[in-house]
């Protein structure tokens, strides 16, 4: 039988307090589907086992190179160095316009809240944003499809290599 052989990008998403299960299993998925590393930074709204995360998943968890962070600080104090990018409504580049670095990480706030708008206007050089109909009623897309959205487009920066 011949083995499989995962192919690991150099991309990052993190998922900072994310709160809804379905989301962070179907991020999950997209992660082991294209070999991104995920980092998920506590507290989490649910229990990691949580049977939703899983469903969501299906049989894709072995292939999740899966990272958990005690705190945003003890994430941002870990990776200080590393090519940051934060993915806001508010973000100040289309994610179609940046330029993304070997080992980018793409950090996303909670569902309900985001990253927060001081912490986004202190890193308005480094943040990025999915466009939207500029309604009021309309926050968000779902993160589970920005992330897949932006993942996807430093994937295509990067020709698909070794998908």
């Amino acid at each position: 039988m011949e083995e499989k052989r995962i192919i690991k990008n150099n991309f990052h998403i993190v998922l900072v307090e994310p709160e809804i299960p379905p989301n962070t299993g179907n991020i999950a998925r997209t992660c082991a589907a294209t070999g991104t590393k995920l980092h998920l930074v506590k507290p989490l709204g649910f229990d990691i086992d949580d049977r939703a995360v899983k469903r969501a998943g299906l049989d894709y968890w072995p292939y999740v190179d899966l990272t958990v962070h005690d705190s945003f600080g003890d994430f941002l104090k870990l990776h200080r160095d590393a090519p940051l990018w934060f993915v806001s409504t508010q973000g100040k580049h289309l994610y179609t316009e940046a330029e993304y670095e070997d080992g980018a990480m793409f950090v996303f706030g909670r569902e309900t809240k985001g990253l927060g708008r001081e912490f986004i206007e202190a890193h308005k050089d480094r943040t990025i944003r999915i466009p939207m109909l500029p309604e009021k009623n309309l926050r968000s897309l779902n993160l589970s499809n920005s992330a897949a959205i932006v993942i996807y487009e430093a994937l295509r920066h990067r020709g698909f290599a070794g998908m």
